[in-house]
């Protein structure tokens, strides 16, 4: 039997990382609808008020999937004048073999960017290449090796105008079906994130993540631990909290086929009497919620 591909570079973590960050629409209020049309074409559109300044933004994003010959290309236009264009090419060259361009033009302030990317995966190994053609340039690489669920990555960035190593980043794991342990070396090897992940059972799941970095000035160790728990086949609870007292709630329920609502809550329990100080990041006690439509 063959081994399995690896997760990316960007993806070692994600099931703990996604346990703490997703569902929680505690920003502000968000509207999404996504339709697809016969020929594959999907549209999306993504509508966000923002609770911290009360503006309101947005985007429309038009996709091209065609499975069979591997090409995507991905259009999208958004309120603050800001076109994106991302063209995926797969398995065009040999199996396994990706190749993306994406591009945004802000024209008003003259503003662009065009990264020009390589990935390639195989069971044991997945890497990644990117060239950021305006910045620098800046090169990119990143890869994953695993065997037997064991996992090491690296990745380094290179300026082309500058002749150095700008950045370089190293990280181990193991992953299994049901659990994940990650041990992160990021920042040029100053900031460091362990976290694990461990689906209890098929109704309970359960992470936490550990962050600490010499380089700033308050050197403490960050910990926030949170959990999931389904409540049926439509819905499920999320909570988590941090040492800094924050206490995070989330409630999503699929309302029909299609539709699903997501409500989101964020307490400081350390100023639980009253609003008037500000927690970390804005407000001390913020709601939001969230719904989705797909078609």
């Amino acid at each position: 039997m063959a081994a399995p591909i690896p997760p990316s570079w960007k993806d070692l973590g994600k099931a703990a990382n996604d346990l703490l960050t997703k569902d929680y629409p505690i920003q502000g209020s968000t509207l999404e609808v996504k339709t697809k049309a016969p020929n594959g074409v999907t549209f999306r559109v993504l509508g966000l008020r923002d609770n911290a300044n009360g503006s309101i933004g947005g985007d429309l994003e038009v996709k091209y999937d065609d499975k069979k010959r591997g090409t995507a290309v991905t259009t999208a236009w958004t309120t603050s004048n800001i076109l994106r264009n991302h063209v995926e090419l797969d398995n065009h060259l040999a199996k396994g073999l990706k190749f993306e361009a994406v591009s945004t033009l802000q024209p008003e302030k003259s503003a662009k960017t065009l990264v020009l990317a390589s990935l390639y995966k195989q069971p044991g190994v997945h890497t990644r290449n990117y060239i950021d053609v305006f910045k620098g340039p800046l090169v990119t690489a990143d890869a994953v090796v695993g065997k037997d669920g064991f996992l090491v990555g690296g990745e380094a960035a290179y300026s082309v105008k500058d002749a150095s190593v700008t950045r370089y980043n190293l990280a181990a794991g193991f992953h299994a079906p049901e659990y994940a342990v990650t041990l992160q070396a990021l920042g040029n090897l100053k900031a460091f994130v362990a976290s694990y992940y461990h689906r209890v059972n098929n109704d309970i799941e359960t992470s936490a993540r550990a962050t600490y970095d010499k380089a700033k000035s308050d050197a403490n160790v960050k910990l926030e631990v949170g959990t999931k728990a389904y409540l049926d086949n439509a819905a499920f609870v999320k909570a988590k909290i941090n040492n800094d007292g924050i206490l995070c709630l989330g409630y999503t329920q699929a309302l029909r086929p299609g539709v699903k609502a997501s409500l989101g809550l964020a307490l400081d329990t350390k100023k639980l009497q009253g609003n008037d100080a500000a927690a970390p990041g804005g407000a001390a006690h913020k709601v939001g919620a969230s719904l989705v439509f797909e078609s």
